[in-house]
């Protein structure tokens, strides 16, 4: 009897360690230990040539918070839905510092299933990628919480959420230098810096609620009226102090996108984003703009 006991416990142990190995959240943190002490200068600002690519962003200095906002996303049936009261996740973005910008900087780092652009300007292919889904990195480090977090506010249009998000790490984050493999050496694990980019992406997206900001000026998603560029962008850039890009289609008339520029201070996982006005043009009409209310069908109630 005490030996089926012993038994018993041991397979106790061996079940809960089991579970713990399986719930358990990895560091994704880069390596910043050779950044202390270093010049602290904005990226596109320095005035000395930056020596460590890991601790600032020397290549896509320029970086912009871009954001959506979509009435739908043509995949209500099964439950991929937009968040109510709040804009949309596009992306963060790293221009060059005279605006120009890279695409897939790293083709070894290629997890876009529907690459686009699906060639470079240099000529070089984009392979398709057709291996695991990067919900299944973010699900390897544990992260369901972040997982939760973008299947709330990083919604796709058309497509299942995680070919969004795998676009956007492999067009985007390959060109950011804060985001290169060497920078989470030693101890590097494969995908710690897609799901670290992802994390960067959540926590600068909070920096601007764009729909709370237009709300409580009195500016609402309607179907009966329109408002003029001036109005918008003024709300805006009162809580920024920055005027940000104003996106809309259908010659400038229907709203549906920001996008918030910035110099970053230190590295973009956890450096200072300094605010700064649009270096592109509006492509929203001066007058008659249409910030569309959302089919009630495409929205759920979010909490946080």
């Amino acid at each position: 009897m005490s030996l089926l006991i012993g038994l018993a416990a041991l397979v106790s142990v061996v079940h809960a360690k089991l579970n713990y190995s399986l719930t358990q959240i990895l560091p994704t943190y880069p390596n910043i230990e050779a950044c202390v002490g270093l010049p602290v200068q904005y990226s596109c600002e320095n005035t000395t040539a930056l020596t460590d690519s890991c601790c600032n962003v020397v290549q896509g200095g320029l970086v912009l918070q871009t954001q959506f906002w979509d009435t739908y996303t043509g995949l209500e049936s099964q439950g991929q839905l937009l968040p109510e009261g709040s804009w949309t996740i596009h992306g963060l973005w790293p221009d060059n510092c005279d605006g120009s910008y890279n695409e897939y900087c790293d083709l070894s780092r290629q997890y876009d299933p529907t690459p686009s652009p699906s060639t470079l300007p240099d000529g070089t292919v984009i392979p398709p990628y057709d291996g695991p889904s990067v919900r299944t990195f973010i699900q390897d480090f544990g992260r369901y919480d972040l997982l939760k977090y973008m299947d709330t506010y990083w919604i796709n249009q058309g497509a299942p959420n995680e070919n969004f998000w795998a676009h956007e790490f492999s067009t985007h984050a390959t060109c950011t230098s804060t985001f290169d493999v060497a920078c989470y050496e030693p101890g590097y694990q494969e995908h710690q810096e897609v799901v670290n980019f992802y994390e960067t992406v959540t926590k600068v997206f909070q920096m601007y609620p764009t729909y709370n900001m237009l709300a409580a000026a009195g500016i609402f998603p309607s179907n009966t009226t329109t408002y003029t560029l001036s109005q918008i962008t003024n709300v805006l850039y009162s809580q920024t102090g920055a005027v940000p890009y104003l996106g809309c289609y259908r010659n400038g008339t229907i709203l549906d996108e920001v996008w918030y520029f910035h110099h970053v201070l230190g590295t973009e996982q956890y450096g200072h984003f300094k605010t700064l006005n649009s270096t592109t043009p509006s492509s929203c009409a001066e007058t008659g703009i249409w910030y569309y209310e959302r089919t009630t069908t495409s929205e759920r109630v979010v909490s946080y």
